[in-house]
């Protein structure tokens, strides 16, 4: 999550342009309708690609009940966005969750916000995971299985209802009006995104693996053991001076990017072609998860990096101001912003540094801003069509899964 002094031009161009600029408040998506799931009732039809072109929705069959559980395989979790393998964790709770339900009279139902486990399945599990979760005595393990548990529950419940790539309801894909654009071959953005902000509708993470692709925009999930190793082995080969936060740290010296990058940066590094050697990439943390959240996912940001280079981490501050997501989605104050905005108003701050300018990073900017403008339409105008109220409302919920 990211917090802005200033409004920048790109951002209050979002504002200005958008066709619904007459919303001035912001709310949840529509829920789900209730579903479901008889030991993979719905499935991924192995014949079909797990990366589907731009306007594909994604292909689901109706299955029997098969003679053994179905569970959640490498293609079908590649396909959310990630070339990850299977968390093991993840693929372990999926698995026994599909087991009690072959075993419980209560069948597994999904619904509401954020299809959350529904019924009397849901009161089992929930007291067999919380017993299971107060029995652990590592804070670590904890985390590993609250994450886990977040993830598995997310992808079973969304299984035949949510596009794999935009991750909006099937019926409302927005994969055909999303261009894709290259981001330059130094610059990486790792999405760190909360368990409780995968597979969330309303999420802009997401949309920066859409324009730039999965190489340039890697998703990392807090509190996924895999995942985490996997950023800080790169984080490792690059180096401390090629990785930066962005998030308003308090407690220690954050820099502009001007700061950071005026006059730092060789031009043979700039303007070299492209380089498969990954130590000499720029790489950028995009915290992603709520307000709440977040102080928590930094806080681990830093004790690792402490761990790994005796250091804290070097973090950034933008001038970015209020996303158009503000009017689809609560923000604790006006002056924070989202996570796709906040990647614009880097790829914008940087494209003003000198060294930069030919980069047209600005051009990136923008390709990241138009799929903003594209997620606000879809969201709103399913909203509208479902004759839903647009108002801001903060909802807190308890709910393990």
């Amino acid at each position: 999550m990211f917090t802005s002094a200033a409004t920048s031009f790109r951002v209050f161009n979002i504002l200005k342009c958008s066709k619904y600029t007459f919303l001035r408040t912001t709310t949840y998506m529509a829920a789900p309708p209730s579903t479901t799931v008889c030991s993979g009732a719905l499935s991924i039809d192995s014949s079909a690609d797990a990366s589907p072109s731009s306007g594909d929705h994604g292909r689901y069959i109706n299955e029997a009940r098969p003679t053994s559980p179905i569970t959640i395989s490498l293609q079908e979790w590649q396909a959310w966005g990630t070339d990850s393998p299977l968390p093991t964790q993840v693929a372990e709770i999926v698995e026994e969750m599909i087991v009690s339900e072959t075993e419980s009279d209560a069948q597994m139902k999904f619904g509401g916000l954020g299809g959350k486990l529904k019924g009397d399945f849901k009161t089992q599990e929930d007291k067999k995971h919380r017993a299971k979760y107060r029995a652990l005595d590592d804070s670590e393990q904890k985390l590993h299985f609250f994450s886990a548990r977040q993830i598995a529950c997310r992808l079973l419940g969304s299984r035949g209802y949510l596009c794999q790539k935009c991750w909006l309801p099937l019926e409302d894909c927005m994969c055909s009006s999303v261009v894709p654009c290259s981001l330059w071959h130094r610059m990486r953005f790792w999405l760190y995104m909360h368990p409780k902000d995968f597979l969330r509708q309303n999420n802009t993470g997401k949309l920066l693996w859409q324009v730039f692709g999965i190489n340039a925009a890697t998703l990392c999930i807090y509190g996924i053991a895999e995942h985490e190793e996997i950023m800080w082995k790169a984080f490792m080969h690059s180096g401390r001076n090629n990785v930066w936060c962005l998030y308003p740290n308090k407690n220690a010296p954050t820099k502009s990017v001007e700061d950071s990058f005026n006059g730092n940066m060789s031009t043979s590094f700039l303007h070299e072609p492209h380089s498969t050697n990954s130590s000499e990439i720029m790489n950028f943390i995009l915290i992603d998860g709520t307000w709440s959240n977040s102080a928590a996912m930094f806080r681990r940001l830093k004790e690792r990096a402490d761990l790994v280079w005796g250091e804290d981490l070097p973090c950034i501050s933008l001038t970015t101001g209020v996303s158009a997501m503000h009017k689809l989605r609560p923000q604790p104050s006006w002056d924070r912003t989202c996570t796709a905005a906040a990647a614009i108003g880097l790829l914008d701050e940087l494209h003003l540094v000198s060294e930069f300018e030919s980069l047209e990073l600005n051009k990136q900017a923008e390709a990241v801003e138009n799929s903003v403008d594209v997620l606000l339409a879809s969201l709103t105008g399913r909203r509208l069509r479902m004759g839903r109220s647009i108002t801001r409302r903060l909802r807190h919920h308890d709910d393990i899964c």
